[in-house]
């Protein structure tokens, strides 16, 4: 399936509301971790979930800020980036990983890359992970998106990253697991 760049965020969606579905209980908030594609085409904040953080991890800048603070994550194309045991991949990764440890990070937070599966993806079920999601749960949140997903691929980088406590040792993980679950998971 081709994808339409022109009409939005592509692969847009409010990651707490399918995590939720998926489980069919309610486990994290709604309104807080949105995902997606560029947002070149999308014509004010409100079509992405009026983020207060944006983290743009394709290779371009954004155009729009939408008010929003700004972070950019690129990774060359060089790079597969399922491949989490590449140390470029595990550096890219280390580096959005440890915005996390700041409590003050303006929400909502939206994560993007140009169509919003792959390496948002990544970097999705990475959190997820983190907020202990069964992998069950991490991967059907992942198929949720449009184009050509990679499920081989995608369980590969995931077993890449292994104990989050081994791959992130040079972070505060504590601290990040902290704000995720301040962040996102309900009733905290």
């Amino acid at each position: 399936m081709t994808l339409d760049y022109t009409t939005g965020s592509v692969n847009f969606r409010d990651v707490g509301v399918f995590v939720n579905l998926i489980m069919n209980k309610d486990t994290m908030q709604d309104g807080r971790l949105f995902r997606g594609g560029k947002t070149d085409f999308c014509r004010d904040a409100t079509v992405i979930g009026n983020p207060g953080t944006i983290i743009n991890l394709r290779q371009g800048k954004d155009k729009k800020d939408f008010g929003s603070h700004m972070l950019h994550f690129p990774i060359y194309n060089d790079y597969e980036k399922y491949n989490t045991t590449v140390p470029e991949v595990r550096q890219w990764l280390n580096e959005i990983f440890k915005t996390f440890e700041n409590p003050e990070l303006p929400m909502p937070l939206f994560i993007h890359c140009l169509s919003g599966k792959d390496r948002t993806g990544i970097v999705v079920g990475t959190l997820l992970m983190l907020l202990e999601m069964s992998r069950d749960v991490i991967v059907e949140e992942y198929l949720l998106s449009d184009g050509d997903v990679r499920i081989d691929m995608f369980n590969k980088a995931l077993d890449g990253i292994g104990k989050p406590e081994i791959y992130f040792r040079k972070l505060d993980l504590m601290k990040i697991n902290s704000n995720l679950t301040n962040w996102f998971v309900k009733g905290t």
